[in-house]
Parts: structure tokens; C-alpha cells; sequence
């Protein structure tokens, strides 16, 4: 029977190195698995050179080497969402398979088109192979790997289940950027309109009003108000001061919106909870981000307290962020989840009423994955109607101010004619 030369993890941290005989790869790896351990490299052990094995501790081909300090990965900006959410599938499929982490992730680094994203596989599998685990690999990357995957990727590690906790975020993440997907498909054709719109009113305001100005003025009537109106607004749009005031103003504002982020984002977390129509687009979408992420992380074996500290982060409210927070010491000394967000004011009483109740028959994740579900369908709506309103709303809008454009330069031709007539 064939002999293999094993590097697995037990635990967190700990590798163990040995070897054990199998009648095939797939064999080796769920003997291990039932051993509790979570294979990293299998190499087979050649009869001819079986002494030479033992002894060798590396890589079949090479010698291992310790990883050399390499930089961040500027590049891996381009790396896109789903290419990670695809990733994490890929690598779910390969480990369920029965092939080492190792192995899986060279196979991804031989398909993978991207640069960026194929030196990212290379510097985890160097790393992995001098015994570091995946996560830690991935919580080098937190621009691009949240504390939310890391932490279902260390989950997995630790209870030797990694492809279940891959396919669980990889689900997650697909959801996540469905919704996003449907945002921006709603904002495309709106977002087309102004623009174009904008555009078209500057072209008009900045070379086609000054020349029919000349010819207005060649008259030698009274203009009617509408056209001065319009001729004030085109001599302002021609001055060289406006657009240099605009740029330096714009820059002025980029440079303190940088500097002053986290107190711009707490303030438009406070204000978006009180606009009418912002306000229910915001408190949905937000419950269902949370709900959705709880629900995974309990599902997933998680305390409560860290499952609650690792979901808060996927919140871009400030607001709910730090009623959560008090939720969560709450809790630390002994009180309830429910009745802290219900007494916080913030949360509807929808959610946290259903919360206590599932707290005191154990079934939480259940809870959060109702309520999940429900914000999820109230947003689509929500993302449906606001849709449904802004289309006729830009069209109005522009119809508007194209059409005052037009009445004011209309006007005194109208004039004119009464007069010869």
C-alpha cells in the first residue's frame, strides 16, 4: 500500500508532520480527517527513494524557504468582489473533493486570468507551506477579505469543516452583491439622465445663449424677463472665475471630506435617520445586512458576543453601530439582546420583540433569518419604488429647466413678429 509524507493542521495553529499509508490520495485525506486534522500537503513516498523522503522535510522539487517579507499588493485594488466570492466557491469544491489546501490552491492559480489575484495565491500557498493558516494569509488583505469572511475561514479551519464555512460566506457574499447589483441597475438609467441632462443645459447656457445674446440685443427692445433671466445666468456661466472657483472649492471639499470622514459619516448616519424617504431605504437595508450576517455567524457555531462584534462592522451606520455596541456589553453582563435594542429606540419593535422571544426558546438564528428575509424583500421594494418615482421625477425636472430655456429664447422672437406685424 502506497505511503504519503503529511503536513496538516490541528487547530488554530499547531502542524503536524508524518506519514501514514493509504490506497489513494482521497483515502489519505479522510483517514486524516478522522484524525482530526486538516490536510495542507500530501506527497506520495516513491519506494526508490523512500529513506530520502523521511528525512526531507520540504516540497517534493524544492526545499522549503521562509517567506520573504514581501510588500502589500498595490495591484490587487483591481481584484473585483465577485472574483473573491468565486474564489472562495472554487476552493469549497476542491477541498470537498478530497484535494489538499495546497494542491486547490494552485489549481485556482492556474485558471485565475487576473495578475493581482494570482500573486495572492502564490504568497498563500508560500505562506501555508511554512505553516501559517489561510485566514491569517487573508487578514492581510482587510480591504479585501472582511473580518466577516476571516472569521468564517478560522471557524472552518478550527473544526476541520473549511469548505462548509467557504460555501456558507460565499452564499452571503453572492446575496450581498445581488442587492448591490439591483442599486445600481435602478440608478443607471436616472443617473444616464442627470448627467446627460446637466450637460446639455451647460452646452446650451455657455455657447449657444451668448450668441443668440448678440442678436437679442441688436434689437434695441425691452427683453421680456425670462429672456434677461436667462442672458444673466449665461454671462455668469461665461466668466473664467466661476469654473475656477468651482474646481478650487471642489478640492477644498474632497480635502475635508477626507480629513473629517468619520465625523461627515456620523453626521449623514444621524440625518439619514431622519429624511422621510431616506430614512425607510436606510433602516431596511441596514437590519437586513445585519440580520443576514448574525444569522450566518450563529449558524456557523459563533458566541453570540463575537458573532455580534464581527457583524457589527458590516453596518455603515454610525448610529446602529453604536447601539449595537451597547447591545453587545449589555450582554456581557447578563442582560438581554432584545430588550437592549429595544430600549435603544433605533430598532423596530418588529425585530427586537421577535429577538427576545427567540432568546428565550434558543432559536436565534432562526429569528434573524426571518427577520433577514423580510428587511431583504422590504428593500427590493423599497429599491423598486424609489426607482419608479425618480425616472418621472428627472424627466419632470429636466422638461422644466429645458423647457424655460427654450420659452425665454422663444419669447423675443415672438415679440418681433407682433411688432413687424
Amino acid at each position: 500500500m502506497p505511503e504519503y509524507l503529511y503536513k496538516a493542521k490541528k487547530g488554530p495553529t499547531e502542524v503536524i508532520e508524518g506519514s501514514l499509508q493509504a490506497a489513494s490520495v482521497d483515502d489519505a485525506v479522510d483517514k486524516l480527517d478522522q484524525m482530526g486534522l486538516l490536510a495542507i500537503r500530501l506527497d506520495e513516498i516513491k519506494p526508490s527513494s523512500r529513506q530520502a523522503k523521511k528525512t526531507d522535510e520540504a516540497a517534493p522539487t524544492k526545499p522549503s524557504r521562509p517567506v520573504p517579507s514581501a510588500p502589500r499588493l498595490v495591484l490587487f485594488a483591481h481584484v473585483r468582489s465577485s472574483e473573491i466570492t468565486l474564489f472562495g466557491r472554487q476552493l469549497a469544491s476542491l477541498i470537498k473533493s478530497g484535494v489538499p489546501i495546497l494542491r486547490a490552491l494552485w489549481i485556482i492559480q492556474e485558471q485565475t486570468q487576473n495578475p493581482p489575484f494570482r500573486k495572492f495565491l502564490e504568497r498563500a500557498q508560500l505562506e501555508i507551506n511554512n505553516g501559517r493558516s489561510l485566514s491569517a494569509v487573508m487578514a492581510d488583505l482587510p480591504k479585501y477579505f472582511s473580518p466577516l469572511y476571516v472569521a468564517m475561514v478560522r471557524m472552518g479551519e478550527d473544526s476541520g469543516n473549511l469548505q462548509e464555512a467557504l460555501l456558507r460566506i460565499s452564499d452571503y457574499r453572492q446575496r450581498q452583491e445581488e442587492i448591490l447589483s439591483r442599486v445600481r441597475t435602478a440608478m443607471a438609467y436616472p443617473a444616464l439622465m442627470g448627467v446627460t441632462g446637466i450637460g446639455t443645459i451647460v452646452f446650451m447656457l455657455t455657447f449657444v445663449i451668448p450668441k443668440l445674446t448678440k442678436l437679442f440685443s441688436s434689437l434695441g427692445t425691452s427683453l421680456p424677463v425670462p429672456t434677461r433671466i436667462l442672458m444673466a445666468i449665461s454671462e455668469v456661466f461665461q466668466r473664467p472665475e466661476l469654473w475656477v472657483s468651482l474646481g478650487v472649492g471642489t478640492f477644498v471639499v474632497i480635502l475635508l471630506a477626507r480629513s473629517q470622514t468619520e465625523r461627515l459619516r456620523g453626521l449623514w448616519s444621524r440625518l439619514s435617520l431622519r429624511l422621510p424617504v431616506v430614512k425607510n431605504f436606510t433602516v431596511k437595508s441596514e437590519l437586513a445586512r445585519f440580520s443576514r450576517t448574525f444569522e450566518l455567524l450563529i449558524k456557523s457555531g459563533l458566541p453570540i458576543l463575537r458573532a455580534i462584534e464581527t457583524a457589527i462592522p458590516v453596518l455603515s451606520n454610525r448610529v446602529f453601530r453604536r447601539e449595537l455596541e451597547k447591545a453587545r456589553e449589555a450582554l456581557t453582563g447578563g442582560g438581554s439582546l432584545g430588550v437592549s435594542l429595544r430600549d435603544s429606540g433605533v430598532f423596530p419593535l418588529f425585530m427586537t420583540n421577535l429577538i427576545s422571544v427567540s432568546e428565550e426558546s434558543g432559536r436565534l438564528d432562526e429569528a434573524m433569518q426571518e427577520i433577514a428575509q423580510y428587511y431583504e424583500r422590504e428593500t427590493d421594494e423599497q429599491i423598486r419604488i424609489m426607482t419608479s418615482l425618480m425616472e418621472p421625477l428627472m424627466i419632470l425636472v429636466m422638461g422644466l429647466i429645458v423647457g424655460f430655456i427654450v420659452m425665454a429664447m422663444m419669447l423675443p422672437m415672438f415679440e418681433l413678429n407682433m411688432i413687424v406685424k
